[in-house]
């Protein structure tokens, strides 16, 4: 029997991530433990976060959760999703700006205030005055779909341009991103996903974006990684 261990660093409601999980692999024993020990012993890792990203860092390095992280992701799949995508990135401008755990090597941004679908901002200098239903909210909350940039064994019976629900006011650059597995545009180009190694990480939530956030995990699961 295959296990699935998922951080919890105390970051987030992590029952829906493990209950999608069990579903799409009912024979997969799935624990949500800050047990180091467990962890290591797991086949596969799932690292999840919400919230402000210098929380975040605070306790992944209070708990030794970075140092992990790049342990286990030398011999298996690891899965990030959402702030725990980013928390992998090489810093983060969120809270005035917080290093991370530099797994890749992009960096985290703010969408901005007032920006438009085009991209412009609003009362920057050059930038034209779009309708109000033009601008865009932040934080980005919704349904968008992600080009598939990179092949992948993670995209496995997934649709190029399907859709998946995304929650978030911060995001991994696309530009110049050699990483880049999913893309999706929220105003600018951004990535959905990246992939390295034994790493793949998402900026949306699989458990929130039906069938093909299942079909994801389940893939997951299957997946044997580099």
């Amino acid at each position: 029997m295959k296990t699935v261990a998922i951080i919890d660093y105390g970051m987030g409601n992590l029952h829906s991530v493990s209950k999608a999980v069990e579903h799409v692999a009912p024979n997969t024993r799935v624990l949500v433990t800050d047990n180091a020990d467990l962890i290591r012993s797991a086949d596969r890792v799932i690292f999840p976060g919400v919230g402000a990203i210098r929380d975040c860092m605070a306790e992944i390095r209070r708990l030794g959760v970075d140092e992990l992280v790049k342990e286990v992701s030398r011999d298996r799949p690891v899965l990030g999703v959402c702030v725990g995508m980013q928390a992998l990135m090489s810093h983060s401008e969120e809270n005035g700006g917080v290093d991370c755990i530099d797994a890749f090597p992009a960096h985290v941004r703010f969408f901005g205030h007032n920006l438009t679908e085009n991209g412009e901002r609003l009362g920057e200098p050059g930038s034209k005055r779009l309708p109000e239903g033009k601008r865009l909210k932040v934080p980005h909350m919704g349904w968008n779909q992600v080009q598939q940039v990179q092949d992948h064994p993670m995209w496995d019976k997934i649709a190029d341009d399907e859709r998946f629900y995304f929650v978030h006011s911060y995001y991994v650059e696309a530009a110049g991103n050699a990483d880049i597995a999913g893309c999706t545009r929220y105003g600018v180009d951004l990535a959905a996903a990246v992939a390295k190694g034994n790493i793949f990480a998402v900026q949306f939530h699989p458990e929130k974006s039906a069938d093909a956030g299942l079909q994801l995990l389940k893939n997951f699961v299957n997946w044997a990684g580099k």
